[in-house]
């Protein structure tokens, strides 16, 4: 068991939030908050321009990340 706590990326996508344990689901989330991490890192305490494209990357990560994970979830036979 791994007793580490969860990294910023990892909290922001919900890595642990997985009730089908689906695995496409899982990987998505892993590499999305590598990112978010990456980004993290990047920012800092900064308050310049930098900082705040990284923040909206984040933020952008984040919502792709949403749509990623619904797009792997959502019914492939789905009928009108």
């Amino acid at each position: 068991m791994d007793d580490r706590s969860p990294t910023y990326g990892e909290e922001l996508v919900g890595l642990s939030f997985n009730p089908s344990g689906d695995e496409k689901v899982a990987e998505i989330k892993k590499h999305f908050a590598a990112v978010i991490d990456i980004l993290n890192e990047d920012r800092g305490d900064n308050r310049d321009e930098r900082a705040r494209l990284s923040s909206v990357a984040i933020t952008e990560a984040q919502t792709a990340q949403m749509w990623a994970v619904k797009a792997v979830t959502y019914p492939q036979n789905r009928t009108k």
